[in-house]
């Protein structure tokens, strides 16, 4: 089997620390913003690195990304001391320990499924152009000078890329066209892609509004067909009824299908067989980013300190992983290393909650953040009646102008689901943390009808009483908001008091 080139589109290597050119600082500035996608192959990366560190440069973006290097770089500085302080025997013992994970692991690869993802090629800005032919061949992107939802692929030969500040994009670009995102009409296009889905797998899972994970192993059976040829036909029927073009990964698991369908794009598609050594072979030389689940931090941790960049080398320093990390990263990780993933469908669980959220440029004035509440609210509202659910629990999301982000929950003994209940009570949530200045605010219900999980939660009478059952029996509570440990006591005024005193503000509802 061909094996792909993985080198071109890799993460690349940053430089940090003292091995950083001081006259080039913008090369130890490594963000999302510079991250390579599809269709990005021979981008100036150093420029668009340069462009990126410049501009951010002196912003709240700015900084907050320096308070995050700081705490990553402490990460890694402790697991550095961590490495260190392991003798020879020690690593030895953990190889040991791996390599019985590893045993039971294998025992867990399953070759029988063939799994399909299905990726449509830079889905909105593809729409748009369906929608508006003059966009075609010209650089394009959907979204506004704040942030860049996609990019079509004449654009990312630039740099330009989702998640983007817009403003970052036109200096990449300066021929940059903005079109405004409509989502009503991106999720008519997705509806009619499920339909050609729904064909091939009727319990396919949908992961987004253009990607999809399909078991095709009946259809390769029933109709004696490879996967190769029922990957073509599905990309065949997809653009026929919709114009769109899509790029498909075929393998065992969906760990493995999803990076395969990013192998060729756009418009192509590629064959990981159900075989344990090409499965080996395909993941041996994958960069770790590649793989859903490793983001940039981890990355980072995984390069700097073990020096683990692609995924055979997950193996082979395995001890040193088993020794550093938890057993449920470990697992994880070596679970990468041998290209296990996924091959049984999921049962479908109830959905546990529902929520909306949306980015803007910074706002300050307290008649915009309300106004951005009820916004929020109306859309949440019309989701939930959509969907025929009631929630308990009421969740605001906040993302200061620094990146700070807060949560902010009320649980209520009733189930709301109209938009005037959900606004009054957001809206006592919102008052709680004003005068402040946000670029994201986000909505979410959840504890629907018929979850009792949050009946398993205590009023915070409940949790200053004195011989609380539910308690550890300890005349003293020791919070998690202070180092201070304080007498226990049944009064709620006495609690709230308390509260107010280390400086919070909360409405409290006590159960009688």
């Amino acid at each position: 089997m061909p094996q792909p080139d993985h080198s071109p589109r890799s993460e690349g290597e940053v430089v940090r620390g003292g091995s950083t050119d001081p006259n080039q600082p913008w090369q130890a500035y490594h963000t999302v913003f510079t991250n390579a996608k599809a269709g990005m192959d021979g981008v100036d990366k150093e420029k668009v690195q340069r462009v990126v560190y410049e501009m951010s440069k002196g912003s709240k973006y700015f900084e907050n990304e320096k308070r995050r290097e700081a705490l990553v770089m402490q990460k890694i500085q402790h697991m550095k001391s961590q490495s260190a302080l392991l003798t020879d025997s020690d690593v030895k013992n953990h190889e040991k320990a791996a390599d019985i994970k590893i045993k039971n692991l294998e025992t867990q690869r399953d070759l029988s499924r063939i799994w399909m993802h299905v990726d449509l090629d830079a889905f909105y800005a593809a729409v748009e152009t369906l929608e508006n032919p003059t966009l075609a061949g010209k650089p394009m992107a959907v979204g506004g000078m704040s942030m860049i939802c996609t990019a079509n692929y004449e654009a990312r030969k630039f740099g330009v890329r989702a998640a983007m500040p817009g403003f970052i994009a036109c200096r990449l670009c300066p021929d940059l066209i903005f079109v405004s995102p409509n989502f009503e009409k991106y999720t008519s296009y997705s509806e009619k892609v499920r339909q050609v889905f729904h064909d091939y797998d009727p319990n396919f899972l949908a992961r987004s509004l253009d990607e999809a994970y399909l078991d095709i192993t009946d259809q390769c059976l029933s109709r004696n067909m490879s996967s190769e040829e029922v990957a073509e036909e599905l990309r065949r029927r997809v653009y026929d009824l919709t114009g769109l073009t899509c790029s498909a990964g075929v393998a065992p698991n969906r760990m493995i299908a999803k990076v395969c369908s990013d192998v060729n794009k756009p418009n192509g598609q590629f064959i990981v067989p159900n075989d344990r050594a090409a499965v080996m072979a395909f993941v041996s030389s994958l960069p770790i980013r590649k793989i859903g689940g490793i983001g940039k931090v981890t990355e980072r941790i995984l390069k700097e300190v073990l020096s683990v960049s692609v995924c055979e080398d997950l193996i082979d320093k395995r001890g040193l992983i088993s020794a550093l990390f938890s057993s449920i990263s470990t697992d994880f990780f070596l679970s990468v290393g041998l290209g296990i993933g996924g091959s049984t469908t999921p049962v479908e669980e109830p959905r546990k909650s529902l929520s909306c959220e949306r980015t803007f440029s910074e706002i300050s004035h307290e008649d915009g953040l309300f106004a951005k509440l009820e916004e929020l609210a109306d859309n949440l509202a019309r989701e939930l009646e959509s969907e025929e659910l009631q929630g308990r629990t009421i969740t605001l999301k906040l993302k200061t102008a620094t990146f700070e982000v807060r949560t902010r929950s009320l649980t209520l003994p009733f189930l709301v689901c109209r938009k005037e209940d959900l606004l009054i009570h957001a809206s006592k949530l919102l008052k709680a943390e004003l005068p402040l200045s946000l670029r994201l605010m986000g909505l979410r219900v959840s504890h629907f009808q018929g979850d009792s999980s949050f009946l398993n939660q205590r009023t915070l009478a409940e949790y200053f009483s004195v011989g609380n059952s539910a308690g550890s029996g300890s005349s003293e509570i020791s919070l998690a908001s202070g180092s201070s440990v304080v007498p226990s006591f049944t009064a709620e005024i006495k609690a709230q008091n308390y509260l107010r005193r280390m400086g919070k503000i909360l409405t409290v509802q006590i159960q009688r």
